[in-house]
Order: C-alpha cells, then structure tokens, then sequence
C-alpha cells in the first residue's frame, strides 16, 4: 500500500510538478509559433516564399537554444534542484556529443511538460465541475461540450471528480519519475565528455608527480650538501676556519637555492599548474650546471666533470629535466659516495644527450648498497620516470666495483617546448 502512495508524496510531487510546468512553459511559445505559421501558410494569399524564410530563420532561433553550454547548465541546475538527481557540475565547453544529449533532454522536458500542463488544465477544472455537480450544487447541465459526463451525477461524479485528481497527480508522479530516469543518461557526462575528463585527471597526476620530483631533487641535494658541509665545518672549525667558513657559505647557497625552487613550486601550485607570471624564480636548466658542479665539490667530493657539446642549444624541456638527472646522480653519488672520487660527463650531440656519472663502490658496498640504490629509493626512480617520459634510455647498475648511472636522452624529446 506504501508503495502505491508513495508517488503522491507531497513535497516531490510538488517539485516535480514544478519542473514539468517549467517545461510547459518553455513549450507554449514553440506551440503559439507553430499555430501562426500554420494559419499563416493555410491563409489564401499568403506570400509563400517570405513565410518560408519566416519560418526557416525562427526554426533555426528556436532550435539554437537547446545546444547552448547555458541551457544545458540551467537543466541540471534545474533538475538537482526539483527532481533530486544528483549530476556532476557541467563542463565550461562540453563536446558535441554531451550538446546533442543536452539537447535530447530539453525536447523530453518540453514534450513531457506539455502532456502534464495539458493534462492539468483539463482535470483541474472538470474534476471542480464534477464534484460541484455530485454535490448538487448546479443542474447537472452541460459541461464544456464534454458530452460523456452528462449523465454522471451524485455521488459518481464526486468519486469521477476525485479519481481525475488522483489520475492526474499519478500522470505528473510518473513523468517526473521518467524525466528523473533519463536524466543522468542526457545530462550526466557522455562518453567523450568523461574521456576529456579523464585526460585533465591524467595530466593533474602527471603535474603533481613532475612537482613531486621537483622537490625530492632540490631539497633533497640541498639537504645533502648542508648535511656534509655542515659536518665538515664542525669537524675543522677550529684548526681551519677558513675552509669552515666557506662550508657555511655553501650551505647558505644550497639553502637560499633549495628556498628559490620551492618557491616555484608552491608558486606553480597556487597558480593551479600553470606557470606563474611573477614572483618565482625560472626552473633550473643546464646552463645552470656549472654552479651545480661547484657546490658539489665544495662538499669535499673529488669530483671530475666533463662537458662537451653546446649545452646550450639543448630545447628548453630536455635541458630542465637533463638538469635534474645530473642533480639527483651527484646527490646519490654525496649520499654513498662521499669520500671517493666521481665522475661525470655530460655530453650533447646531434643524437641527443648523454649523462654518465660513475663512482668506485666502498669496501663491503659492493652488494648490499649497490642493490639498494638500484632498486630502492625515489631519487632512481624519479629519474626513471623522467627519462621515460622524454623517451630516453637509462642504465644504472654495479660492474667491477663501480656504480654507474647511464642516461641517454634523444635530441628530439621536449622539442619546443
């Protein structure tokens, strides 16, 4: 019995009796134009040709709005609010493909509108007359050319009365109930609209892992070199402080540059992932690996660089990525390789890039640390992710008591970027 009444719940009945009048609504003027342009062509001595244009420009105007990003968000603003389908905000620009959904949900609205008005305006007042006749309040006289109901009188027509309200009330409970049924099939995302979706989240992953990496390399090589200078300049403060005063000047440096690219992350973070315009310092690149180079040898490492090529006709993506490999292969080299010498060469060709950094394994290293740093550790891994999305190759692994990290990344990668 619930079950049976339940449609007739006043309060969505009301709001889905709102909603369907809306549509109603919005359908009376399409009607009014369709009745004129009717007489208008059945009229003797109607210019045909001008009707025609008449009658093709107000189609084209009438059938516009339906497409428009707008009314598409008016719908499912309208259909939250009143038939309590629970949609996702609409997107600023959807694809064609969500539009002509739009437009398929504002046709069923419209029609679906017109029967529940139609139906309204017919029962409202002949269920008044029938239940004033059963009452015997007037003569039983003729109804509004309803000829069938002439004859129904007394307590019939009261219950004839009442049974045209209750039908009514069920006709608009079951439109909404439909109009609530199709609405997250026409307004909810479309296939296109979720695979957009879905790139936009892809990209939004991509960028926090890229500002993830951005960090982990910064702070973490600074943090290295302020840990090593920082117990170099304790261990000879007193019988060299001249070279203590320089390993505090390098970890002011790697401090105030670890500051200056944090400060471009969270300056790329409030810009909600696009660069900002002011007020951060530009990302590192490798013109800038001359200063890497020496803040790493002022950490006391033994430190051989090599350079060649012209690093800097390297495209700006490769050489801001290629920058942070060679960071993140001088911060492991610091971190397990503090006190032997390194290598590293940098080279650029017209094949690409070349990165080699190499460093003699300390006794009882061999194993244990070579394992864990080939395969532990976010530093290998963030250059892993980097070299593959520049499409490049990287090698890191023990041979003869050398730890070596190869990466050749190809020239075309981040080519105008």
């Amino acid at each position: 019995m619930l079950r049976i009444v339940a449609p007739l719940a006043a309060r969505r009945l009301v709001r889905r009796g709102v909603h369907l009048l809306l549509g109603g609504v919005i359908l009376l003027p399409y009607v009014l134009l369709v009745i004129g342009f009717v007489q208008l062509f059945t009229e003797p001595g109607t210019p045909y040709v001008p009707a025609a244009v008449l009658a093709a420009v107000t189609f084209v105007i009438g059938t516009v709005p339906p497409f428009l990003p707008a009314m598409r968000a008016l719908e499912i603003t309208a259909t939250r609010g009143l038939l309590d389908v629970d949609l996702p905000d609409p997107a600023a620009d959807p694809p064609w493909e969500s539009r002509l959904f739009g437009a398929g949900w504002y046709v069923l609205h419209l029609l679906s509108g017109g029967v529940a008005v139609t139906a309204i305006l017919f029962a409202a007042p002949t269920s008044v007359l029938l239940v004033v006749r059963g009452l015997g309040a007037d003569d039983g006289g003729d109804m509004a050319g309803l000829s069938l109901l002439d004859g129904v009188t007394g307590g019939w027509a009261v219950l004839l009365g009442l049974a045209l309200v209750v039908a009514t009330a069920y006709l608009v409970a079951g439109l909404g109930a439909l109009l609530a049924w199709f609405a997250p099939l026409l307004l909810g995302p479309s296939p296109a609209e979720l695979r957009l979706a879905m790139e936009a989240q892809a990209q939004e992953f991509a960028e926090r892992n890229r500002l993830a990496r951005e960090l982990h390399d910064s702070v973490g090589h600074a943090l290295t070199v302020t840990t090593l200078q920082a117990a170099a300049a304790r261990r000879v403060l007193d019988s060299d402080p001249e070279f203590a005063r320089r390993a505090l000047l390098a970890v002011e440096e790697a401090g105030r540059a670890a500051m200056e690219d944090l400060d471009h992350v969270l300056g790329v973070l409030r810009a909600g992932g696009a660069a900002p315009d002011s007020g951060a310092s530009p990302q590192r690149t490798l013109a800038d690996l001359p200063r890497l180079i020496d803040d790493t040898r002022t950490t006391g490492m033994d430190l051989e660089a090599t350079v060649d090529g012209d690093l800097a006709a390297v495209p700006p993506a490769l050489s801001r990525e290629a920058y942070r490999i060679v960071q993140e292969g001088l911060t492991n080299a610091a971190r397990h390789a503090a006190h032997v010498p390194v290598r590293l060469r940098v080279a650029a060709t017209a094949e690409g890039l070349d990165i080699d950094v190499s460093n003699p394994l300390p006794d009882g290293a061999a194993a244990g640390g070579a394992s864990g740093r080939a395969n532990g550790g976010r530093g290998l891994r963030g250059m892993r992710e980097r070299v593959r999305l520049l499409r490049g190759e990287l090698s890191a692994q023990a041979a003869d008591g050398v730890w070596r990290v190869r990466v050749h990344l190809p020239g075309r990668a981040g080519e105008g970027r």
